[in-house]
């Protein structure tokens, strides 16, 4: 695993979001705790050698497009800089595939597996995502279970945090997955 150099937390509609980065990029991005000081805490934790600091310019450009998707503007992040030297290949196929979602649309684990040519590896990508270290940048919220449901969701707040992000984003998932309701009070099916 890189090691990382710097950190960063920064406010959005969702709450205080952090940025682990290193020398080859983005190393991981920390979605809301309950606080400013949960959300450090959890930095710190996973990345103890890490220092509080401003980003560089790169990193800066990916927290203000954090900030602008949260704030309900369309944003991709296809050519953020991403350091995914520690990231299993299949992982980084995934991820791939997701960074390619735009925002507003959803597919579901299958419909990745398919596109990454392993029709059956719906199981491995919804692992992959639930490990995705760089949660809104690679859009793994975008992602959804097929038959009406909705999928796990790993970062703080679960499910419920996949839904207000679908919702800041406007999604509609697969044809009446949501039906007329708001995201934020879906039923889970």
């Amino acid at each position: 695993m890189a090691t990382a150099t710097g950190y960063s937390l920064f406010d959005t509609a969702i709450g205080p979001c952090g940025l682990v980065w290193g020398g080859r990029g983005v190393l991981a991005v920390q979605l809301p705790e309950a606080d400013a000081a949960a959300t450090r805490a959890c930095i710190a934790c996973a990345w103890p050698e890490a220092a509080e600091t401003e980003p560089p310019a790169d990193v800066a450009a990916v927290r203000d497009g954090i900030v602008a998707l949260l704030a309900g503007e369309p944003r991709g992040f296809s050519d953020a800089p991403l350091d995914m030297d520690g990231v299993p290949e299949f992982h980084r196929r995934v991820y791939g595939v997701a960074l390619a979602i735009p925002p507003g649309a959803t597919l579901t684990y299958g419909e990745v597996a398919a596109r990454l040519g392993e029709p059956g590896a719906a199981r491995a990508v919804g692992q992959a995502l639930g490990k995705n270290p760089f949660p809104i940048v690679v859009p793994c919220h975008r992602v959804l279970a097929s038959g009406g449901r909705t999928g796990g969701f790993s970062g703080h707040g679960g499910v419920a945090t996949k839904f207000r992000l679908l919702a800041i984003e406007k999604a509609r998932g697969e044809a009446g997955l949501f039906g007329d309701l708001p995201l934020a009070v879906a039923p889970r099916r």
